[in-house]
């Protein structure tokens, strides 16, 4: 049996192909429509070039473009012909894109034509031999090329363990980590959500998310296509444009920015979301005030869920009335066939309310980092445990609660960024002895990135220069929007920074 995530995906697909299976609801000439038999030809059609051009099995395919439904069409294709999709933020500049492609080192790399230049010169210098263009406006070399192959295709044989996306994830050191997810790993998790959630055929799904990481691209992609579903696509996120297609959804998912962000719609009310039976967030802490606001205004409570560029979904609260109430702050129980526990430092179980590191287990759990097998092993336990990195703690009940985050991971907006990889940059730059990058509270990202630096003796920082700086070097997401500098950081007896008195020291900063 093939066990190839796109023909599970391609099994799903309803029986007449002439129905809609994604309407978009912005961009040039909107709406268009794309029919399940559209899609069938286009995969069909980009994965024979993948085939034309004689890649060995499991290439990889690094794509840094903008949202679009080719976008997704490429990733479709690229499972069919059997390669592993690598997908890049479209934030990611570059010093970033170069050390992907050397660590990635991919056969194709796919890239928007205003950023062809730079991007093939690092492409073709790291042994790339192959770099097209796609545009969201379904332009490109990539679709002119695919244009002249066949729409018909058979789907790759994969086994269950082949890989099928690498997930970068930025490490704590400073460097990214690709997350190695294989056919098993997605499509065990999305199997386990359809049923979970209640996905129906003749739900219609408003995706507003980005396509290059967990919560759009699988969570929410995979979620329709496996219910043969239909999408309202949505390249840039509007509340006012999500606002007026909500009355013909069934099915919104977004992180916490894009709740607050129609919260401060007038329109957003009752009547406008008659035909939801399902708002889902995740990817950051959602706020309780959130969570109740949204309550009195629509009638309907968020459902929050849990999950990792390692591991896709892990928890949920619950869909169904009869599995229990869904708890503001939490993030419910771990999912069918998740193995959740909370340990302490010494690898000691918890008692349920105590808090501890939290380990995962299950088929959705990823096989470990792309060529670092000691950071690999590093991080599960003997008895083969991920361990999270997350601090939280699981109640009587069995709800799981995340308290923290070990290591200083900021979420911000959804988008996870790790101070040292800031703080690299920042210390690179003339004058600055030091600094230290922290999160704090913000009441639109969730948290807020601040740099607080040092200056080296006799040396003047000006912090709207180091911002612009930095606004050239990294993703705009991971750019500190406030500089401090301060004549020294709080210390410990060992001489480490301790950032918890510096987020103290800042905490109201952006919500006072």
């Amino acid at each position: 049996m093939n066990a190839n995530l796109f023909c599970a995906l391609r099994a799903a697909f309803p029986e007449d192909l002439n129905a809609t299976a994604i309407e978009t609801g912005d961009g040039p000439g909107a709406p268009l429509y794309y029919t399940w038999g559209d899609l069938e030809r286009a995969t069909a059609r980009l994965a024979n070039l993948l085939d034309s051009l004689g890649l060995p099995a499991g290439s990889r395919i690094a794509v840094q473009t903008e949202k679009s439904v080719e976008a997704l069409v490429l990733y479709l294709a690229v499972l069919r012909a059997g390669h592993v999709f690598l997908p890049l933020n479209t934030a990611y500049q570059a010093a970033e894109i170069e050390y992907f492609i050397g660590n990635a080192e991919p056969a194709v790399v796919v890239c928007s034509p205003h950023n062809f230049t730079w991007i093939s010169r690092l492409a073709f210098k790291a042994g790339t031999q192959h770099v097209y263009t796609l545009d969201e406006q379904r332009g490109g070399t990539l679709l002119d090329r695919a244009s002249f192959h066949a729409d018909t295709h058979t789907p790759a044989v994969k086994q269950p363990d082949d890989l099928a996306a690498i997930l970068y994830t930025s490490g704590t050191t400073g460097r990214s980590k690709g997350a190695m997810l294989s056919h098993r790993n997605l499509l065990s998790n999305a199997q386990v959500l359809k049923d979970y959630w209640g996905w129906r055929a003749d739900d219609v799904l408003i995706h507003a998310l980005p396509i290059f990481h967990v919560h759009g691209l699988f969570v929410a992609s995979h979620g329709a296509l496996l219910a043969g579903a239909k999408m309202i696509w949505f390249a840039k996120y509007d509340p006012k444009a999500v606002l007026a297609r909500l009355p013909e959804a069934t099915v919104f998912m977004g992180v916490p920015t894009l709740y607050v962000r129609l919260l401060g719609e007038k329109g957003l009310n009752k009547a406008a979301c008659a035909k939801m039976r399902l708002f889902i967030s995740g990817s950051a802490p959602l706020l309780i005030e959130t969570f109740q606001a949204w309550q009195q205004r629509t009638g309907h409570t968020i459902l929050e869920r849990y999950g990792m560029s390692e591991t896709v979904m892990l928890t949920s609260n619950p869909y169904r009335e009869q599995d229990g109430p869904r708890k503001g702050g939490t993030v419910g129980f771990p999912l069918p066939g998740v193995g959740l526990r909370v340990q302490d430092d010494a690898g000691q179980a918890l008692p349920a309310g105590e808090i501890g590191g939290i380990q995962v287990k299950g088929p959705n759990v990823f096989g470990g980092y792309w060529r670092m097998p000691e950071k690999t092993k590093e991080e599960f336990t003997a008895d083969g445990w991920f361990k999270t990195g997350d601090v939280g703690r699981v109640d009587a009940e069995g709800y799981v609660t995340i308290v923290g985050r070990s290591k200083d991971l900021i979420i911000t907006g959804g988008y996870n960024v790790y101070p040292a990889e800031v703080e690299g940059f920042i210390n690179d730059m003339a004058g600055v002895a030091e600094s230290a990058v922290i999160g704090v509270p913000h009441p639109d990202f969730g948290e807020a990135v601040i740099a607080v630096l040092i200056a080296k003796p006799g040396a003047a920082l000006d912090s709207a220069a180091i911002v612009a700086a930095l606004k050239s070097q990294i993703a705009n997401f991971k750019v500190p929007k406030k500089v401090f500098v301060l004549d020294e950081l709080p210390r410990n007896t060992m001489g480490k920074v301790q950032k918890n008195l510096l987020r103290e020291q800042f905490k109201a900063l952006f919500t006072a």
